[in-house]
This record gives structure tokens, sequence and C-alpha cells, in this order.
């Protein structure tokens, strides 16, 4: 990773992680994927933007496996997604064949332009939503 993306990403990573998700996680209506932490194996629950396409949850990681939530997904694909207030069981699945940047253009606006301005490895991921979702 070049200088100036490793800036980018300490950077962005450090507002995410003090400021931005803990003000997001206050939100009954923000969407959260949790994930176990595959260190701790406690639940790590993560603000992100995505949209629900049939029974699957589509999101885009800007940061793609150097992203601690996508680690953790490595190594442990069962999460949950919270959605509108509810929270749904699901199985995540990294999409490496998938272009990120065209779904993003399928994806709520405001986060798709916030991934696509401070992403430097972009990763689509999908969740498997247990039924009922």
């Amino acid at each position: 990773m070049s200088r100036h993306r490793e800036w980018k990403f300490r950077a962005v990573t450090t507002l995410q992680r003090r400021v931005v998700n803990p003000l997001a996680r206050a939100n009954p209506r923000q969407t959260l994927l949790e994930t176990t932490g595959r260190t701790s194996g406690l639940p790590r629950r993560t603000p992100l933007g995505g949209r629900l396409v049939g029974g699957d949850f589509w999101f885009v990681s800007e940061y793609g496996e150097k992203a601690q939530y996508i680690r953790n997904i490595l190594a442990d694909p069962r999460v949950r997604v919270r959605l509108k207030g509810r929270w749904y069981e699901g199985v995540a699945h990294l999409v490496r064949d998938d272009d990120p940047r065209a779904r993003l253009r399928l994806l709520p606006r405001s986060n798709s332009t916030v991934v696509r301005a401070v992403g430097t490895n972009l990763l689509t991921v999908r969740v498997e939503l247990k039924k009922g979702a």
C-alpha cells in the first residue's frame, strides 16, 4: 500500500472508530453488522450502508480484507444485521468477482458516496439472511 493510501486508511479508520461509529451505533434506525471478534469472541457492531435485495443484504467494504469486520467474517461468517431496528441472522459471503463500483450504484447514495471517496480496496459482501427477513 502506498504511503498516501496508508495515511488515508489510518486517518479515516481512526475518525470512524472514535467519532462516527459510536454516534451511528446510538441511532436505533442505523443499519449495523454484528460479527464475532476473531480474537476476543465478543460481538463487534459496525455501522454500514447497504440494501436488502430479495433475502440477501448487500454492502461494499471500503477497505476489503484489511477491514476488521471483514477479517472477523473470514474467521466466522455467521453474522447478524440490524435493519430498521430489527435483527436478522445470516451468513456473510465475500463476493470477489462482483464489481464493487457497479454495486455501489445500486446501494443507498449517501453511504456509497462516502465509500467511494474514502475506500482504497473495495470489496462486495452479500449476507444470506435466514428466512423471515
